[in-house]
């Protein structure tokens, strides 16, 4: 399931949902348009159900950057019952998938 998190309900979302992968992006970002489609793949995938994955605009969400760690984009981060796994910048999908596999052990 694919969702759209702003700093207002963002804390909410992670903290409300078991499993969450977030995408932090922004507008302006070229590797982000091109990893969107990778993104929204995964979040479509029947085998993901279990998760939540969220895009954030990093440049209007200062809350759900902070929280995430962001230092590039596009960035990943992983939560876990509301607390960060793991983020990192990457537009790799071979990442995204073992960020799954960790956030599942």
């Amino acid at each position: 399931m694919l969702q759209t998190a702003t700093d207002s309900h963002f804390e909410e979302i992670i903290k409300g949902n078991h499993q969450v992968i977030v995408k932090y992006y922004a507008d302006w970002c070229g590797s982000c348009k091109l990893f969107a489609p990778k993104f929204k793949r995964h979040a479509n995938d029947e085998k993901n159900t279990d998760v939540v994955f969220l895009e954030v605009n990093a440049e209007e969400n200062e809350l759900a950057r902070k929280l995430g760690g962001v230092d590039n984009l596009p960035y990943l981060a992983s939560f876990k019952h509301g607390v960060l796994l793991e983020g990192t910048a990457t537009s790799k999908e071979e990442y995204l998938q073992k960020m799954l596999d960790d956030l599942r052990k």
